[in-house]
């Protein structure tokens, strides 16, 4: 009785998910066209690329140089790369690299291990740009990408802009196979509703553009993220893009803006990530309760049957052996992971992309149930993480930060209330030339808001 529950709980669940996911999306962006993907192709604004960076060695040296091929004005464009502290020659790298290329790539680095998104703020004050574009310290970034963000902000109200997120070492092992599937199902499918009402709720960090008056108004809630009095310091792009979404603006993404990151290649390292990305999940579909339902009555919708479906599918999958039920319904998974794949193929094909072995996905049928059954249970019990949460990067030990140069100088950007904005604006233009100077020894100390 319980299984046969579960069962059309889950199916329910599903159709919503399917129908939102392939018939609604497809027929809400003819309906939108105009505005689906629209762009004013001369829009040149000042922009700040911000890469926060955490024991990256030698590979963050490939980042910056893709940045700075990017095809965009040299004189409206700056980098600003922020270590946080790296225990290994992270440092070294970019600072080689920035002399070789003058004032348009600086390197700070944070006196104190202060977490992803406070160096993130920390850059944004700073900035003076109109656009901040936060990259991944691990990725490489097509030369149009940084332009091809920027145009899409076509109108005030569209407040962040996501590009594209393409697996570089694709063709490495059936892993890194089935993960180009599933990255190509959430940009080209998953996501085409909420992109379509402009509400895509989640933007990854690896490349995207916000309005920075945007992030210096929700300073003071990214500064101090908690939940039920934890300090949370992952998820910070999906959280980041909620707020932006909750505070009344729009959110919308481009496919032509396009980076390359390196999936993990082994198993260990996959459920590793997975886990880190269930908590966020988990934590979001918690936040979101109070209000994401209030935004649009379809995205609404939406969100939350994916939420519930976090929830029903590992009660599924327990029922399934209780009942003995459990080769049937994966079955059916291998099945649907098989045409799944095979559509895949032949859109992606018709697009000119790169592809993978049509079948790649079938693997997923077996991995997602040991991801739910797993990870969603382990994800709610270590909520509490503190870790960095980027690919194969432990968190420092508290010693190890305490005997990092720098001790001694404020540790973080400072919370900046709203009605200090504006003082802090103005600060910037004083802490950009201290940051100037003080890039050759990586040393900086943030003025008071």
């Amino acid at each position: 009785m319980l299984n046969a529950a579960l069962l059309l709980l889950l199916q329910t669940l599903g159709l919503i998910l399917f129908f939102n996911r392939y018939i609604a999306s497809v027929a809400v962006r003819t309906l939108r066209k105009g505005v689906f993907d629209a762009k004013i192709p001369d829009f040149e604004p000042t922009v700040t690329v911000v890469v926060p960076m955490f024991n990256e060695g030698a590979g963050i040296r490939a980042t910056l140089e893709s940045l700075l091929a990017q095809a965009y004005p040299r004189d409206k464009l700056e980098i600003i790369v922020v270590d946080d502290c790296s225990v290994d020659d992270s440092y070294e790298h970019a600072q080689a690299v920035a002399r070789r290329h003058g004032a348009q790539l600086r390197v700070l680095r944070n006196p104190r291990n202060i977490g992803k998104r406070r160096s993130i703020n920390r850059a944004v004050l700073l900035s003076r740009a109109e656009i901040i574009v936060s990259v991944d310290s691990d990725v490489i970034v097509d030369k149009a990408a940084i332009r091809e963000l920027v145009v899409r902000f076509t109108k005030p109200e569209i407040a962040a802009v996501g590009g594209k997120v393409d697996i570089g070492n694709k063709h490495d092992n059936w892993l890194t196979r089935m993960q180009a599937v599933k990255y190509w199902y959430s940009y080209h499918q998953i996501k085409s509703l909420e992109w379509a009402f402009q509400r895509v709720a989640c933007l990854s960090g690896c490349l995207t553009a916000y309005r920075r008056s945007v992030l210096l108004e929700l300073h003071p809630i990214l500064e101090n993220r908690s939940w039920c009095g934890v300090s949370i310091k992952y998820g910070e792009d999906r959280y980041l893009t909620r707020q932006i979404i909750k505070a009344g603006h729009l959110t919308t993404m481009t496919l032509d803006a396009v980076c390359w990151t390196q999936a993990p290649g082994r198993l260990t390292d996959y459920l590793s990530q997975q886990l880190r990305w269930r908590r966020s999940y988990i934590i979001d579909c918690f936040g979101a309760l109070t209000h994401m339902w209030r935004l649009n009555p379809i995205i609404g919708i939406h969100y939350f049957s994916l939420c519930g479906f976090v929830i029903a599918y590992p009660a599924l999958l327990a029922s399934s052996i209780i009942h003995g039920t459990l080769f049937a319904l994966l079955t059916r998974q291998v099945i649907l992971a098989a045409i799944l794949g095979l559509v895949y193929h032949w859109k992606a094909k018709r697009l000119g992309l790169e592809v993978v072995h049509p079948l790649a996905l079938v693997p997923a049928a077996l991995v997602v149930p040991v991801l739910y059954a797993l990870m969603t249970p382990l994800a709610l019990f270590t909520l509490d993480s503190g870790s960095w949460e980027t690919r194969a990067h432990d968190e420092v030990d508290s010693d190890e930060r305490r005997g990092l140069p720098g001790d001694g100088v404020v540790e973080a950007v400072p919370a900046v209330a709203p009605a200090q904005v504006a003082v802090a604006a103005t600060a910037v233009t004083v802490a950009t030339t201290a940051a100037q100077v003080a890039g050759a020894t990586g040393r900086f100390e943030l003025p008071a808001a």
